[in-house]
């Protein structure tokens, strides 16, 4: 484990200076894109086919950017291939047209960046301590664990969603602005939507990493999840939450978290109109595996309904 996270660390620092190349519609990217609230990092944009400025678009947020379109730029030669997927759905306009801003992860931070705090914050600290111990067994902390997601939501909602909307023909309001992740990024995407209800107005959350950690026994982490998600769920009026998952690899361990949550989801009032959860039997954690069934989600937050 610790091998395979310092090679995706060296992989990323390597990569950092390539240009992702798509299959259809263009990127910007956005170098170093500065903050006063997290470390600085690329923001790659992409732009459908035929993109004006007298068209307004909506903005599809995403996170672990690195990964998201040129198999060729990331370390398991592998990724989601948005450009592709988007593309498609906007061109058989079973979307509404929209573009993807891709957040990059910063190797080392992402773990602490996409963990929910409140959630966090809710442990003792014998529960905290546990916490970190099991990160630090897995491989993924050498120090004290503190997440530092609520900084990193602040960067999303206070300075790069007001650049992109300067920056870009963008439809800035909740209907039209969503979130998506998968893994620790879709723990980050239902935490955004709560914390910010009035910023999104759906998230995609792929093979959502409810562990927090990666040990099953004496974690607290998922309860203190489902507990948060019961008080902080927004209105389902007038937000669209999807979740899915697999069986295999690290999706092995979400099955039964996925089905406490799916609880939740019902005694909050959400329904198949606002809500879906996928199980997709076979299925491992992998961008190849969310690469194949992007379309559902995409199709369900950003149909041409509803606008």
């Amino acid at each position: 484990m610790r091998t395979t996270v310092f090679f995706i660390f060296l992989f990323t620092l390597l990569a950092y200076g390539q240009k992702a190349k798509v299959t259809t519609g263009r990127l910007e990217r956005f170098e170093n894109f500065k903050s006063q609230f997290v470390d600085p990092r690329h923001i790659d944009v992409w732009l459908p086919d035929a993109y004006s400025e007298k068209e307004k678009y909506a903005v599809l947020y995403m996170h672990d950017g690195q990964m998201l379109f040129d198999p060729e730029n990331t370390w398991t030669k592998t990724a989601w291939e948005v450009d592709s997927c988007a593309g498609k759905l906007i061109s058989e306009k079973k979307t509404r047209k929209f573009i993807v801003v891709g957040i990059w992860n910063t190797g080392q931070k992402r773990h602490p960046e996409y963990f929910p705090q409140k959630p966090y914050e809710s442990l003792t600290q014998v529960q905290k301590d546990t916490v970190t111990a099991q990160l630090r067994r897995a491989a993924r902390r050498n120090d004290y664990f503190n997440p530092v997601s609520d900084q990193y939501l602040k960067f999303l909602v206070t300075e790069l969603k007001p650049f992109i909307d300067k920056t870009f023909s963008t439809k800035a309001n909740r209907k039209n602005t969503f979130i998506a992740g998968s893994s620790m990024g879709g723990l980050i995407s239902v935490y955004a939507l709560c914390e910010y209800a009035e910023i999104f107005g759906g998230a995609a959350c792929l093979s959502t990493h409810w562990p927090g950690t990666f040990a099953t026994e004496n974690n607290p982490v998922p309860e203190a999840f489902v507990a948060y998600l019961n008080t902080h769920l927004p209105d389902p009026k007038t937000h669209r939450i999807y979740f899915d998952y697999g069986d295999q690899t690290l999706d092995a361990l979400y099955p039964p978290l996925q089905k406490k949550v799916d609880e939740v989801m019902k005694a909050r009032g959400y329904t198949e109109k606002n809500w879906i959860t996928r199980y997709f039997p076979g299925e491992n954690h992998s961008e190849q595996a969310w690469s194949k069934r992007l379309d559902i989600p995409l199709e369900f937050l950003l149909t041409t309904k509803h606008l």
